[in-house]
């Protein structure tokens, strides 16, 4: 059983399905990934996990305890980090986890013990006593991050906490997430970057409008796709002759075009690859470049929702 279970949730506001009967369990020490684009559920599915709203229906138990009742099970043990810096721009770093510290109880040597430390994890030790106001995004974000941090959480919620800011301050909270993980702490993360997902994630749930339509580990969800690759031409001219001849393969699973690129859905890349470039050789257009891909969680998105993750 998970430190976490959530079955059968729903959330609507009026007529629109935030959230639409999703059920997932998360493990101790676990770092489970929510993967859709904007306007998915993700917010909403943390937000009642985070006992910030309640579903309409369906329950959640953190160590078995059902926190839609007593919402005070998880929440001494949770740290919450919004999408929405959730900082006082006119205090200073400092000043900013001292507030917060209280708020979960610290006070005294404890506190400024617990401010040490998590200044150091996130990176800004040398900028705690600058207001605010003057951070950087990425600086603002990583402050986010450490005002959660404050109380020693047992799981930690992250609601894209990359997003509007600097590689390198990119790096660092991706950094950071592994770090925390890797002292035992689970979590929760939510994005819209494939990559991100991909780098971080033991587990993936991919969400589209409100329900969750995959869920596995990357190797799991790649294999929902039986290992299509994918040849990208970049062609001069583009016609329906050449591409009906390209669908008349053996083993093209389906052929489109993107702009000047025929996008050429294949099983076996390389015996269908010759045939390509034979059929494309009897024509008078001229390849400008050729790109094999291999399947990915951007293909598994496609081939699930019939769009692209930030269509």
């Amino acid at each position: 059983m998970g430190i976490l279970q959530v079955r059968e949730i729903k959330k609507y506001f009026k007529q629109i399905k935030a959230v639409d009967n999703i059920s997932f369990d998360i493990n101790k020490g676990e770092i489970l990934g929510l993967l859709g684009p904007n306007g998915a559920g993700k917010s909403t599915t943390i937000s009642m996990i985070s006992t910030l709203i309640k579903p309409d229906s369906g329950t959640i138990l953190y160590q078995d305890k059902d926190i839609i009742k007593k919402p005070q099970a998880i929440q001494k043990k949770l740290g919450y980090v919004p999408q929405e810096i959730a900082l006082y721009p006119n205090l200073n770093g400092r000043e900013n986890l001292e507030f917060w510290g209280r708020a979960y109880g610290l006070n005294g040597k404890l506190l400024k013990q617990r401010i040490k430390e998590v200044s150091e994890i996130i990176g800004i030790t040398e900028r705690l006593g600058s207001k605010v106001d003057n951070y950087s995004g990425g600086m603002k974000r990583r402050l986010n991050i450490g005002a959660a941090l404050l109380h020693k959480p047992e799981l930690i919620i992250m609601d894209e906490p990359t997003v509007g800011i600097d590689p390198q301050s990119r790096k660092h909270i991706l950094d950071t997430v592994l770090a925390l993980n890797k002292e035992g702490m689970t979590v929760i993360y939510t994005s819209h970057y494939m990559e991100e997902v991909e780098y971080l994630c033991n587990t993936i749930c991919i969400m589209d409008n409100g329900k969750i339509i995959a869920k596995g580990t990357k190797e799991e969800l790649v294999g929902l796709i039986n290992d299509e690759k994918q040849i990208h031409i970049k062609i001069d001219t583009i016609n329906e002759t050449l591409l009906q001849s390209i669908k008349d393969i053996e083993d093209v699973n389906d052929v489109t075009t993107h702009e000047d690129t025929i996008v050429v859905k294949v099983q076996k890349s390389k015996q269908v690859f010759k045939r390509i470039i034979d059929v494309l050789s009897q024509t008078s257009t001229e390849i400008h470049a050729v790109d094999i891909k291999e399947p990915n969680l951007e293909a598994v998105f496609l081939h699930l929702t019939g769009k692209a993750l930030r269509d």
